[in-house]
């Protein structure tokens, strides 16, 4: 069985689908398959041991990280933001932008936590908002991979609530977190969610660790791929919980199969069964999730990772499909991905996880995407009944 994964992602770097793959499937207890194909950077195969750039793959960690804090009664999903960062009363609604420059006036709602987990605050990025992508151009804007506290004051594009647009909410979550911890987020995050469920490879800092980590390519016109630089800053003032992370295909299914198994993996308990159930739950009301229409399609596609129609909620950690995806994943599943094409999904209902990673742009690349969507499909033929059951013998019969 495993075979036929191996083949798959064989045939989709051959291709050029993708410049290489590292992927692998899970269930609650057990790692049911691992594969790779391709050069991970020149000369250097791709492995269990490449480094990524994972992106938006951090939100879910950050993320985490609130729901800890939940856990302990030390914040709640409708905490005013300003109540514990002071500085954010001074975030503006950006109205228009005009020959004089840019009109802000203050919000007319109060923004939650539960705005920022959800994509409800009115924090937009460039790439999918373009009043936003208008106000990046503007001399001296903030830019959010720029590390620096002062690139945290992005406009918001509507009043918290009344909308949903996806943005940089989660890189305050995490100035929330160390504001009511007292820890910087790199040693929460490494003393609360990385040690205890055995995450030796997810870093917020190479040091060292330079020859693990994957090239970037983008999509060349002739189909193939070009390599280009690009890194998260390093030792930055602020570590942005929307993008920071460096991390393994090994690691993330690891942290998948913590949410899979309600919070806790191999004896180690990081979120109880209540916080977990945050995440899996829709937490967004009645806004549902609409495709992401690209502004800027030289740095992703459009976002549409459901057949036309599929209903979408976000959780406060994940985007959540409310119906069944036939031959696919079932309603009620989890997902996200990283900006340079690292996906994944959480199936609660089939007891399966996921991941599919590469590093390469444009976002849901249409190439990339049709693999992915082979890919799940295989994997699902091959473990969505046999993975049911927590403490399944798939393992062996992927063998």
């Amino acid at each position: 069985m495993s075979a036929r994964l191996d083949q798959l992602l064989d045939d989709a770097v051959g291709r050029r689908d993708m410049p290489f793959a590292v992927a692998a499937v899970a269930s609650q207890r057990e790692t049911l398959w691992q594969g790779n194909a391709g050069e991970a950077a020149p000369g250097v195969k791709a492995g269990p041991d490449t480094l990524f750039r994972i992106m938006s793959m951090t939100k879910a960690v950050g993320a985490t990280a609130a729901l800890i804090l939940i856990d302990r009664g030390r914040l709640e999903l409708e905490t005013p933001v300003a109540s514990v960062l002071p500085e954010f009363a001074a975030i503006r609604v950006l109205e228009s932008i005009g020959a004089e420059g840019p009109v802000l006036r203050p919000p007319r709602t109060t923004c939650t936590v539960r705005h920022l987990l959800t994509h409800r605050s009115g924090f937009a990025y460039e790439t999918y908002d373009a009043k936003q992508a208008a106000y990046q151009r503007l001399p001296g804007s903030p830019n959010i991979l720029d590390g620096t506290v002062q690139c945290l004051n992005y406009p918001l594009m509507f009043d918290p609530g009344e909308g949903f647009v996806y943005g940089i909410g989660i890189d305050w979550i995490g100035r929330l977190v160390e504001r009511i911890d007292g820890r910087r987020i790199d040693q929460f995050c490494q003393e609360e969610i990385f040690r205890p469920l055995g995450l030796s490879s997810t870093l917020f800092e190479l040091d060292g660790e330079q020859c693990r980590l994957a090239s970037v390519n983008v999509r060349a016109e002739d189909g193939g791929f070009t390599e280009i630089e690009y890194n998260p800053p390093t030792r930055p003032e602020v570590y942005g919980m929307g993008f920071a992370l460096y991390s393994t295909a090994s690691d993330y299914i690891r942290f998948l199969q913590m949410v899979l198994n309600n919070g806790e993996l191999d004896g180690n308990r990081v979120l109880s069964p209540a916080a977990v159930d945050l995440m899996k739950t829709n937490q967004s009301g009645n806004a549902t999730v609409p495709v992401f229409r690209s502004v800027l399609p030289g740095l992703s596609a459009d976002v549409e990772l459901f057949p036309a129609g599929t209903e979408m909620t976000w959780t406060a950690a994940f985007l959540r499909n409310e119906t069944d995806i036939p031959d696919r994943r079932a309603g009620g599943s989890l997902t996200w991905a990283g900006f340079l094409n690292t996906h994944y999904w959480i199936d609660p209902a089939n007891n399966i996880a996921a991941v599919l990673m590469t590093q390469t742009l444009p976002f849901c690349d249409p190439g990339y995407m049709r693999a992915y969507e082979a890919y799940e499909r295989l994997v699902y033929q091959l473990f969505g009944s046999s993975a049911h059951a927590p403490g399944s013998t798939a393992t062996a019969a992927a063998r």
